[in-house]
């Protein structure tokens, strides 16, 4: 974020693109919500963009994009060969023989990577490093001419054990890239160099799998960006909430597989913070998807791995993000045996909802709350449409619904609603009791176009403390966007015993990927306050196969870290302790693996820049009333124009608090109440 800046968040979503502007100078911002064009999600960036002002004025754009997510989700990446050590040319598919469903006595995998685009090569390197056998270089450009004629786009090269020597697999990518007719190499040893073959393999393919297509959306976009004059910085969010340049996005592709979702973790938790909110679960609901993270003592949690769907692993980093396909696209049906199923599939942007008119005739979440007087048919969020069709949208409810259930439209509707409630409770659960937290004492934070619509029967269904509603929800990844970090992640396997340790060695190791690390953020060319280099390592006690993450206190300063045994050790046995509430004395202890991440700190965003204007009154913001279904009858709801309540204001339900990207829903037994930057609290009427 460069001093007096023009910088634009945007979060391109199924069904929205989402855009946040800030003018640092004026300190004014403006935003801005327009459909998507799936398939082709450059044009809705472009529109959004156009809608904010002259391009070539703006100084900072930063991307939140689901093009990874979306070619993962719907396995519409690049046609990708893999080049093995000979023997495991089936690791990506044994996988760690898991099945999709635990009790199920069948499951299917297809791999991304066919097995006739697997190719074996001699090599061989052992777990100390040492090279048993040399790379056979011909072998392996044999293989790559293969792939060629086969049609491979990109080409993936793992060798088992290249995290401890990579000297085979760097001299057979060095082959790979004389005769590939791209860029599209990718080596193990370059994307994950730690221990564990089938999470080494599985996010290297997933990555080869992914740079054509991202990195073609992500030069269309420069190309778009710089023929309308933009001479700014373009950046990329990740899936662990950091910015990254694009060139580096273009390298590490499947750093962006949850990077929507992320920046509106990261949003939340600073809106959160801010508003006194420690304790927070997120829940974001779009066109496509719900999504949930939850943030205890103001920290997101940062998994070191995540599966997108079954079999895709990727091992890197991520915002501990869970999603279910219960969105507003989503469609209702009833299945087989005769129940009332919300989701996955989803109509998204196009044709989207019945009531959009645009040739879908199933039902979906939105027309369920159209049809129950939620959402205003005559102001739909994102300016696509100036009404909705409500008779297109009941006839939808009662011919898909209502019939094959056997009950009244209205009914139906509200059945429909409920359902999908009840599967976002049970998303909200699973980040939070199932992990040992207790919802009572989580405030839920609705975002995206229709979070807001559902946050209080998720409070009463859950039994949530309350519901803080930022002040744009349908544009808070956007506003994540514009605040998020510049973060790069490096991890390095060591295997190293602690009773034996070097500390001079590893603190030279701790050194060097530090300032790699440093070097990416640095070269990213944005301004930030400081670079932060954190540290953080996996271990266990000897016999054990699973790690434990073990933040280290240290940080890099004036060459060193400073790391010893004992501040090691110290960590360790408090992590260890943390998590299972007990210590295992007199084992050893060993050291997996290190961790180091470059955080450049961006100036802090005052969100007082989103407050309510003074002068803001009741009556100026009162919108008269409107008949709302709750349960099973109709109910005279007070409207009310969101932007326009003062701080201070509160609203007893059945009331609806509406603004131009999101719809406020509250329920009969709750109140709303403002607080002092214009976030909305819903709370149980004592």
């Amino acid at each position: 974020m460069s001093a007096h800046g023009k910088i634009i968040g945007v979060d391109v979503g199924g069904t929205f693109t989402d855009l946040f502007y800030f003018d640092e100078a004026a300190r004014r911002f403006q935003t801005a919500k327009v459909p998507s064009n799936r398939g082709d999600e450059a044009v809705g960036f472009l529109d959004g963009l156009k809608t904010l002002g002259t391009i070539a004025d703006f100084s900072s754009i930063v991307h939140g994009t689901t093009v990874g997510t979306n070619a993962l989700l719907e396995r519409k990446g690049a046609r990708t060969g893999l080049i093995t050590t000979r023997g495991f040319r089936d690791v990506l598919e044994m996988r760690r023989r898991d099945r999709p469903k635990t009790w199920g006595l069948w499951g299917e995998f297809i791999p991304i990577i066919d097995r006739d685009l697997r190719f074996e090569v001699d090599e061989r390197v052992l777990a100390d490093g040492s090279v048993r056998t040399p790379v056979d270089l011909a072998a392996v450009q044999n293989a790559a001419r293969q792939l060629i004629a086969k049609g491979a786009q990109a080409v993936a090269i793992f060798f088992i054990n290249a995290y401890a020597n990579d000297k085979n697999e760097t001299r057979a990518v060095e082959a790979v890239r004389a005769i590939w007719p791209n860029d599209d190499v990718v080596a193990s040893s370059e994307i994950l160099p730690e221990i564990r073959e089938f999470e080494r393999v599985s996010t290297t393919a997933l990555n080869a799998y992914l740079q054509p297509v991202v990195g073609s959306y992500l030069g269309k976009l420069q190309d778009a960006l710089d023929s309308e004059g933009f001479k700014g910085t373009f950046h990329i969010v990740q899936s662990n909430g950091g910015v990254m340049s694009t060139k580096t996005a273009r390298r590490l592709p499947v750093r962006t597989a949850l990077s929507g979702p992320a920046a509106g973790v990261i949003a939340a938790a600073a809106i959160a913070k801010t508003a006194g909110f420690p304790n927070v679960i997120t829940g974001d609901l779009g066109g496509t998807s719900f999504d949930v993270s939850l943030i205890a003592d103001g920290r997101s949690v940062l998994a070191a791995q995540t599966t997108i769907d079954f079999g895709l692993v990727i091992r890197t980093p991520m915002i501990e993000i869970s999603t279910i396909g219960a969105g507003g696209g989503s469609i209702a049906h009833v299945d087989k045996g005769g129940l009332l199923q919300v989701g996955p599939e989803s109509a998204g942007s196009r044709p989207g909802p019945v009531c959009y008119g645009q040739g879908n005739d199933r039902p979906t979440l939105t027309d369920a709350n159209v049809v129950l007087g939620r959402i205003n048919a005559d102001r739909p969020i994102g300016g696509k449409l100036a009404r909705l069709d409500v008779d297109a949208a009941k006839a939808a409810i009662a011919k898909h619904v209502a019939e094959p259930l056997g009950i009244d439209t209205m009914a139906a509707a509200e059945a429909i609603v409920r359902v999908a409630n009840a599967r976002m409770a049970g998303a909200i659960r699973l980040v939070s009791i199932e992990r040992g937290h207790d919802p009572a004492n989580f405030t839920l934070m609705p975002f995206g176009g229709g979070g807001a619509l559902h946050a209080g029967a998720l409070v009463q269904e859950v039994g949530l403390q309350s519901a803080l509603v930022p002040r744009f929800p349908g544009i808070t990844s956007a506003l994540g966007c514009v605040i998020a970090d510049l973060r790069h992640d490096q991890v390095r396997t060591v295997n190293l015993m602690l009773d034996a340790l070097d500390a001079a060695a590893l603190d030279r190791l701790m050194v060097s990927e530090g300032l790699a690390a440093k070097r990416i953020v640095a070269d990213a060319g944005v301004a930030v306050e400081r670079i932060d280099i954190v540290y953080e390592l996996d271990m266990h006690y000897m016999g054990q196969t699973h790690t434990i993450a073990v933040p280290l206190p240290v940080t890099l300063k004036d060459g060193t870290t400073g790391i010893s045994a004992a501040i090691i050790r110290t960590a360790f046995e408090t992590a260890y302790r943390a998590s299972f509430s007990r210590l295992l004395p007199g084992i050893a202890m060993r050291i997996v693996t290190l961790r180091t991440a470059a955080i450049g700190r961006r100036p802090s965003f005052d969100l007082a820049a989103l407050a309510p204007p003074p002068g803001a009154t009741l009556e100026a913001a009162a919108r008269g009333t409107r008949a709302i279904w709750f349960g099973t009858g109709w109910r005279d709801a007070s409207i009310w124009s969101r932007l326009d309540l003062p701080v201070g204001a509160v609203v007893a339900g059945p009331a609806v608090l509406e603004q131009a990207d999101a719809t406020t829903i509250v329920d009969p037994g709750l109140s709303a109440r403002v607080d002092a930057l214009g976030n909305v609290i819903l709370e149980r009427t004592p």
